[in-house]
């Protein structure tokens, strides 16, 4: 029977091979035929644009701007609405027209440059003919889609970065080299893994941007202990991972009488001491993405969901669900920018005020703030630590969370853990083992969480760090091992990233990605020491041998 549609960019994938009737995510097929349609009229415009910058061109920012939106709004959980990729194919259309114009020599563009279209009929049968599968060698599709995948989460870092005006001209035209290229029939199996590793290299690059726009806006953060009870007050929870949005609801919320609640990935704010200044921005409510069902029901007041990680919601807290930035449901309000970046939120603010305040759901507080910064203030308490035998390993486990039950391996892997070894952690995966009592060692917690998955690249500054403190020459000499959980297109510029760093080693979980044929697979296998998780017993002892 023909596939209705075919996706295998998350972990969720049916069957751990492709979701071809529904997305488990909960996208239906049209909206993936869409989403497909929107990835190939934007390696168009890349072709475009990086045609003209090889004729001496220059690319304007919002052109470099609306590549990075188009990839993440098509990031898993990111964005139902149907409305706003045919809006957005026509506009990247128009876009890629009025660049191709420009374009001296047309001969050697590729069709996805050329196509255009006037209305959806045009629209809805393009998107039947330029799906994944279109490309038959499995190899070539493998190594496209991780090149893509990990664009998808080097667009996410960008996105943020661009939101608090830091911006990298050689990251946007390498993303779209990069995407244009996989269009190209010519490459060889040997380019584009040479291709996925620069990847990796730029996404590092992408990380550090954000890292520098979020610790020079915000501040580096430091250690802090958020509340995880309620208060009495009406409140507002914001989920996603953008921290401009929750900077301006905080700012117009400021003197309402309502309370600003983090969900899942919105944590790590409280690190920042810009945000502490704001004496109702209260504490964390609930934990990673796929609890907000339950847990949007039980908060009583309005959402904000201000990127990726939406699940469709339940028709009961429908209502309250507002949606800003790559975020978009159908049937929700969309709050966007205007010209000079400000967001009116007062809707949100109002209707908050209308509401009761939060269900209890757990009491306690739990401790972060240990990006790069702030590790490297307790340096020499961790060396010396090390050094006289207190700490035997640190483990990597940072990533994502996830509904499947085999994720509570991370918890168990985490209580299984001896006492003398300490979790480096970033991502929602802190969600399976951040609310455990698992005690510290001379005073430093066992889980030190770095924040977001965006903040993956403080974990990468500790390793090297560690690395130049214990003065070695490879980083896998360290008493340091990768037990990393994986979900979506983040985690992906992640692993291409530690790649290029040259970690090797590194355990990936709970399955490996769908995306990886065979023969790509053992490449990562024979090269880097790729592998799946086991028992957890039999990991931790394999980890400490």
């Amino acid at each position: 029977m023909e596939n209705k549609m075919f996706c295998y960019q998350c972990q969720e994938t049916a069957g751990c091979t492709g979701c071809t009737k529904f997305g488990v995510c909960g996208k239906s097929p049209d909206l993936a035929r869409m989403q497909d349609l929107l990835i190939y009229v934007t390696k168009g415009l890349s072709a475009v644009t990086t045609t003209l910058r090889a004729q001496g061109e220059s690319i304007p920012a919002h052109v470099n701007h609306y590549v990075t939106i188009n990839l993440f709004t098509t990031i898993t959980n990111a964005n139902f609405d149907d409305e706003i990729f045919y809006q957005r194919v026509f506009e990247t259309l128009n876009l890629k027209n009025e660049l191709l114009a420009k374009v001296a020599d047309k001969t050697n563009l590729p069709e996805a440059a050329l196509w255009t279209a006037t209305d959806r009929e045009e629209l809805d049968e393009k998107s039947t003919k330029v799906g994944i599968l279109t490309t038959e060698n499995e190899d070539i599709r493998s190594l496209r889609e991780l090149i893509i995948y990990g664009l998808k989460g080097l667009a996410a870092y960008m996105k943020h970065a661009n939101e608090l005006k830091y911006d990298n001209e050689e990251i946007s035209a390498f993303m779209q080299k990069a995407l244009a290229s996989t269009l190209n029939d010519q490459l060889t199996i040997d380019e584009l893994i040479a291709l996925t590793l620069e990847t990796g290299k730029v996404g590092v690059d992408g990380m550090a941007l954000l890292d520098a726009a979020n610790t020079g806006t915000y501040g580096n953060p430091e250690i802090t202990k958020v509340n995880i009870g309620v208060g009495t007050r009406p409140g507002i929870l914001v989920s996603g991972h953008d921290l401009r949005d929750l900077e301006q609801l905080l700012e117009q919320s400021k003197d309402s009488g309502v309370d600003i609640y983090t969900h899942s990935e919105m944590l790590p704010a409280h690190y920042y001491p810009a945000f502490k200044k704001y004496n109702h921005f209260v504490g964390n409510y609930g934990n990673a993405w796929w609890k907000q069902k339950e847990e949007f029901e039980s908060f009583n007041g309005p959402i904000l969901m201000t990127t990726n990680c939406v699940v469709p919601p339940a028709p009961s807290y429908k209502n309250r669900l507002f949606t800003t930035g790559a975020a978009g449901v159908p049937g929700c309000k969309h709050i966007d920018r205007d010209e000079n970046g400000y967001k009116d939120f007062s809707e949100i603010i109002e209707l908050a005020k209308t509401c009761q305040a939060p269900t209890e759901i757990e009491k306690g507080e739990i401790i972060g703030g240990f990006a790069h910064a702030q590790v490297f203030a307790l340096a020499d308490q961790v060396v010396e630590a090390v050094k006289s035998g207190a700490i035997r390993k640190f483990f990597v486990m940072a990533g994502c969370d996830g509904r499947q039950k085999a994720r509570n391996y991370y918890t168990d892997f985490a209580k299984a853990l001896p006492k003398d070894t300490v979790i480096l952690t970033a991502g929602c995966a802190k969600y399976k083992y951040n609310k455990l009592d698992l005690g510290d060692i001379n005073g430093i917690p066992r889980v030190l969480d770095a924040g977001q998955c965006n903040d993956s690249y403080s974990l990468a500054l500790i390793a090297l760090k560690l690395k130049e403190a214990f003065e070695l020459t490879d980083i896998n000499e360290l008493p340091l091992a990768f037990n990393i959980a994986w979900y979506e297109q983040k985690a992906v510029i992640v692993l291409l990233s530690l790649l290029y760093l040259g970690v090797k080693n590194i355990h990936l979980g709970p399955t490996l990605p769908a995306f990886l044929s065979p023969n790509v697979a053992k490449v990562l296998v024979e090269n880097f020491g790729i592998s799946g998780i086991g028992t957890v017993e039999d990991d931790i002892k394999l980890f400490l041998e």
